[in-house]
């Protein structure tokens, strides 16, 4: 996830020697013995409780030495059958609605390698949803432990996952289960209302409130051998480790992404904690993965054929001009070869929006599926042109 900015400087100092001013001697002040020392403590101490003594007795009597009651004001108490509810659309009563279907996950791989996190029912007979990087380790020879929001633990099976979208889908021996609805994604813009749920730190069942603070955010999740490039979704809710693979639902209480990354500090190894930008995967792109694990066990992603100079420093993205480890800059017969996009052309936009670093332009096309077609603006040498590409799958191998 990005860095932050770093903190700003303080104020230089002023230039030049500037003496500073000699105050005058101050009188000696008398010392006191050890004894005389100890004699004030106990004398303050014992001031402290002769003063308690003494306000709790005159609080306590009036001039007829008979006990004052105390007349405080109280809420009134709604005794048996109190209406606790709160208005819908309240964060409390989305909270009601979602925290039954939100559930905590315990993994244990190989060699002590373990996690937590959270995920959310997605179908009444058991399949759960969430983060790649959860169930990682479980899914190699390890066990993966569901836990509902009634506290039963259930062993779970890892159906499929896929690193590419850092998405992932269990299944437990259980039927009759709430699922949340996956919304729609599209619909959501910068100022609306979320609310992010999981068990951030082994906490469960933990809700914490913001707003879309960005969109289309390109975030890059995991390690150099297992890259997820995610067209996030940027919040303010917090969001810690433990969150991942969480809901973040909207005001109506339908999932709008899966909780998944949070940025750091410049200089940090690693993220401790939230400190205001969380990113989440959109529900339109986890509709369609997750569709696929539990279909195949596998997902796919388009892609356009093409190797990209991820040193070039331009405008626009470019296409690399020589072989990568043996793979040709643009793939024979693949979609950009059909368009006409040719090695070194620099790529200035996807369907009119702007791309300048190689993950904007991956990220883009990631979010759409196999089969779409996607308007490039492309230059080659002085000359600019748009060309349409059609999307092909690839499976990640």
């Amino acid at each position: 996830a990005p860095s932050g900015p770093a903190a700003p400087s303080g104020p230089a100092a002023p230039s030049g020697p500037h003496p500073a001013a000699t105050p005058p001697p101050r009188p000696a002040r008398p010392r006191l013995g050890a004894a005389r020392v100890a004699l004030v403590v106990v004398l303050a101490l014992v001031a402290g409780l002769v003063g308690g003594f003494a306000g709790d007795r005159l609080s306590g009597t009036t001039a007829e030495d008979a006990p004052v009651e105390a007349d405080l004001p109280a809420a009134p108490d709604g005794g048996e059958g109190t209406d606790l509810s709160r208005p819908a659309g309240s964060v409390a009563a989305i909270a009601a609605d979602v925290l039954p279907s939100v559930v905590s996950l315990e993994v244990s791989g190989g060699g002590g390698a373990g996690s937590t996190g959270s995920g959310f029912v997605l179908r009444e007979d058991g399949y759960v949803l969430t983060n790649a990087h959860v169930v990682s380790a479980g899914d190699d020879g390890g066990a993966v432990t569901v836990v509902l929001s009634d506290g039963s633990e259930h062993p779970g099976e890892v159906v499929g996952l896929t690193t590419d979208y850092d998405l992932a889908v269990v299944k437990i021996d259980v039927d009759g289960l709430t699922p949340l609805v996956l919304g729609d994604s599209d619909d959501v813009v910068v100022g609306d209302q979320v609310l992010a749920v999981g068990a951030p730190l082994g906490l469960d069942s933990t809700v914490t409130t913001g707003i879309v603070s960005a969109l289309h955010r390109p975030v890059q999740a995991g390690d150099q051998s297992s890259t997820a490039f995610i067209d996030a979704i940027q919040t303010d809710a917090a969001i810690n480790p433990g969150n991942s693979g969480g809901p973040l639902v909207d005001a109506d209480g339908e999932v709008v992404g899966i909780n998944s990354a949070i940025a750091q500090a410049p200089g940090a190894l690693q993220a401790t904690g939230s400190i205001g930008l969380g990113f989440a995967i959109p529900a339109n792109q986890a509709r369609t993965t997750a569709e696929q694990l539990i279909e195949t066990g596998q997902a796919t992603y388009p892609v356009i054929g093409v190797l990209l100079d991820t040193t070039y420093t331009g405008e626009g993205v470019k296409v690399s001009e020589d072989p990568q480890q043996g793979n040709a800059p643009v793939t024979s017969g693949g979609p950009a070869d059909l368009a006409g996009v040719r090695a070194g052309d620099v790529i200035l936009a996807i369907d009119g929006r702007p791309v300048s670093r190689s993950d904007e332009l991956i990220v883009a096309i990631r979010a759409r599926q196999p089969g779409d077609a996607v308007t490039l603006r492309v230059r080659s040498g002085e000359e600019e042109r748009d060309v349409r590409v059609v999307l092909q799958e690839s499976d990640g191998e």
